[in-house]
């Protein structure tokens, strides 16, 4: 009480002060989970080694020193992607430190992970949303979404959805979110609040980084794990599913998904507005004003469109199919400096930040794979339920490819968990496509890291959220996702024709 009254009547202390209190508790926040992540790390890499894995054959599958230290490795990056100790760039770079100090791989194979044809297929695909927003096309694009949708915040984010999980069913997620980042940029600074926080910025970006994963499993050109697991199935069962097959049984859960999370967003980032009065008159003024489309935004529109029509037939056309997919989106970005529609200034411009994240998570997951971690730790995972219920067997089985697909590429963890699941369940009388499809439904939809997706990332750059709230926000959703894998396997997949059981 009397402290109380020896402040009465006091200024407030200078905003200054205030700040650099925030700082230091901020700071020793982030030293707590900095020497956390190295805990884990030398806890992890220095206790005794650790019993094999052994399948349902009866083969023993140990795990090697580096194979120990590569999974040491792994909970260190989780830690410090999940609350952001240091730039996620950074905690990127470190996996690749680490693994040459400690002789987990040679450091001219673990960095070489970080020049991945994937990570350039990111970088190719930043590129044309950075173009669509140099050249005008994003703010047209908005602006006339935004004369369709109207006014209402909650009609906004179902628009905003309903558009990029659509897109997912022709190109692949990452251009996607490339794509539709700029241009939820541009429906933001109509919300009346410039660059701050706001809980419908954190739906919007949020929103549509889980969307885009949600409408990628519909048909194999959303995501290229689609045709690694269709491609292990093949030769492991010796059965061929077909584009329109999986898309027959991908529908349903990804549109399911689609709408679930926009009453999602609605209820857990509700905005703090119900309408934003006036916003369809201003957008078609703004539309309006931009006056006729521009040659450039000509060029632009057919430059992708082409690429996207090339990579679509890519998936029917055997010819087609020697060509990466990575270098063809790169073409685009040569022929847009080459044409003077970006500059260096523009490159400069990249968010390295999130190019390196991705490097990482390339070379975190080819060294879980390449020191025989992964399968060590799938085998490990998938023989506690070789005596299950099949229900249950599937679900376990979707739970860690959702687990594992937020830390490492999706089409690794498909790799590392369906070959074994495959073996085991014909013990259990489960038929492989259940197992098969339960996998890429939740291998499409990381909510929890922004290293499981590109998209993540992506919306990550719009600093409406950090990797914490993303990492919350996620929890909620992987459930729901949980719960609608167990839907399909139980109701819907049998009533399309699936066969569940093996008679």
């Amino acid at each position: 009480m009397a402290d109380k009254k020896r402040t009465e009547g006091l200024p407030e202390p200078p905003p200054e002060i205030v700040v650099a209190e925030k700082k230091k508790i901020f700071d020793l926040r982030r030293l707590f989970f900095l020497f956390l992540g190295l805990s884990f790390f030398f806890v992890f890499n220095y206790m005794p080694p650790l019993p094999d894995a052994v399948d349902p054959l009866g083969a023993h599958f140990p795990l090697s020193k580096e194979g120990k230290a590569a999974i040491a490795l792994f909970l260190l990056a989780g830690t410090w992607w999940v609350f952001e100790v240091v730039p996620i760039g950074v905690t990127s770079i470190l996996i690749g430190v680490m693994q040459a100090l400690f002789l987990i791989r040679p450091a001219k194979v673990a960095f070489r992970d970080f020049m991945d044809t994937s990570v350039w297929f990111i970088f190719g695909s930043i590129v044309i949303g950075m173009v669509f927003t140099r050249t005008g096309l994003t703010k047209r694009l908005a602006y006339k979404m935004l004369t369709i949708v109207g006014e209402k915040t909650s009609m906004i984010y179902l628009g905003c959805f309903v558009v990029t999980a659509a897109l997912t069913h022709i190109m692949a997620h990452t251009a996607v979110a490339a794509t539709m980042y700029p241009l939820l940029l541009a429906i933001y600074s109509l919300y009346g609040e410039g660059d701050k926080v706001t809980k419908f910025g954190k739906g919007l970006f949020i929103g549509m980084a889980f969307v885009a994963g949600a409408g990628s499993i519909v048909t194999l050109l959303g995501a290229a794990r689609g045709a690694v697991a269709l491609g292990f199935y093949n030769d492991i069962m010796g059965k061929n599913i077909t584009f329109f097959e999986l898309t027959k049984y991908m529908f349903l859960p990804g549109w399911i998904m689609t709408f679930l999370l926009w009453g999602y967003m609605m209820i857990w980032f509700k905005p703090e507005k119900k309408n934003i009065p006036g916003l369809r008159q201003k957008a078609q003024q703004l539309y309006n004003d931009m006056g006729a489309i521009t040659g450039k935004e000509i060029f632009v529109g057919l430059a992708v469109l082409g690429i996207i029509i090339f990579l679509s037939l890519k998936s029917f056309m055997p010819i087609l199919k020697p060509f990466d997919k990575s270098a063809i989106v790169l073409v685009s970005t040569v022929l847009f400096f080459a044409t003077k529609i970006l500059t260096i200034r523009d490159l400069e411009e990249i968010p390295w930040n999130i190019i390196l994240l991705f490097g990482g998570a390339m070379s975190i997951g080819f060294c879980l794979w390449e020191t025989g971690a992964a399968k060590w730790m799938a085998i490990n995972w998938l023989v506690m339920f070789q005596e299950s219920n099949w229900f249950i067997f599937v679900l376990a089985i979707a739970f860690f490819v959702m687990i594992m697909t937020n830390f490492i590429m999706n089409v690794a963890a498909i790799a590392i968990s369906l070959p074994v699941a495959l073996v085991i369940a014909p013990y259990l009388g489960v038929s492989g496509e259940v197992i098969l499809f339960a996998s890429l439904v939740t291998a499409g939809m990381p909510f929890l890291l922004l290293v499981g997706a590109a998209p993540n990332a992506i919306a990550y750059e719009s600093k409406q959220f950090t990797t914490g709230q993303f990492f919350v926000a996620g929890i909620p959703a992987s459930i729901a996702l949980m719960a609608i894998v167990g839907l399909c396997a139980a109701i819907i997949w049998p009533m399309l024709g699936m066969p569940i059981t093996l008679k």
